[in-house]
């Protein structure tokens, strides 16, 4: 069944402070987008890059604080509701200190809350039955790091796999129905995250990648950007452990 194209004119993003974020808003606004839900942890980054949107393009930003570790918490009482919005974005995550958090298990446990456990709450409360029945979308931001462990980041990995294969049953459960589920297997971009990890040449902009997802707006599925890493994570995939091993 196919359902008529609906412009992005309202947008709710977790994680509102990453570079990929920001470039999504900002492509958005200038196609027109009027409505902007921000919430970050980072409160003052937060207001600022919303004052830059206000300013910029005249439209209607309300700004939100939230702690993924605290969200993680099964003792949390917050009631986490979310409104009705063209499209929800998740770019919310971080590496950690993956040193650290091979000795250090308060470390492994917020690198796990940032990037799966402290968005589950979230990704429920958008995924009510009701909504599920609306023509929406939620693009939710995993890596490639998923595909595979490594003795260098897995913790991440770890917690990302655990993100992708979540959403990637609520990307079944939506089969048939108008709301439309994406998940994005990003590879290395050029974001603080990146700086010192990747090589250069492999690394794409945060413009880049929000122009490309902005390209087909209604898209569904697991996707990989940029293209190219699905080739090479399949390869990565069944590397003998020797040889993954010096990954």
């Amino acid at each position: 069944m196919k359902w008529q194209k609906k412009n992005i004119k309202s947008i709710w993003v977790l994680g509102s402070t990453s570079e990929v974020a920001r470039s999504i808003c900002r492509e958005l606004a200038v196609l027109g987008c009027k409505h902007f839900h921000l919430i970050a942890r980072n409160s003052i980054e937060n207001e600022r890059f919303a004052d830059e949107l206000e300013q910029s393009f005249g439209v209607v930003v309300n700004c939100q604080q939230t702690d993924l570790m605290v969200d993680a918490n099964l003792n949390n009482k917050y009631i986490f509701e979310v409104g009705d919005f063209d499209l929800y974005l998740v770019t919310a995550g971080s590496l950690g200190d993956a040193e650290l958090a091979r000795v250090d298990a308060e470390e492994a446990l917020r690198i796990t809350a940032a990037n799966y456990t402290g968005l589950v709450r979230w990704i429920t409360a958008i995924a009510n039955p009701e909504r599920l029945n609306k023509q929406s979308r939620l693009w939710v931001f995993s890596s490639v790091a998923a595909d595979r462990g490594r003795p260098s980041n897995y913790h991440y990995g770890a917690a990302k796999a655990a993100l992708t294969t979540f959403c990637e049953g609520l990307l079944l459960r939506c089969n048939g129905k108008p709301f439309a589920v994406r998940i994005v297997k990003a590879g290395f971009i050029s974001t603080k995250m990146a700086i010192g990890k990747a090589p250069a040449v492999l690394c794409v902009s945060p413009r880049c990648v929000a122009k490309k997802l902005l390209k087909r707006p209604d898209s569904r599925g697991i996707e990989y950007l940029p293209f190219w890493w699905l080739p090479l994570m399949l390869v990565v995939r069944f590397l003998p452990s020797f040889v993954a091993s010096k990954l």
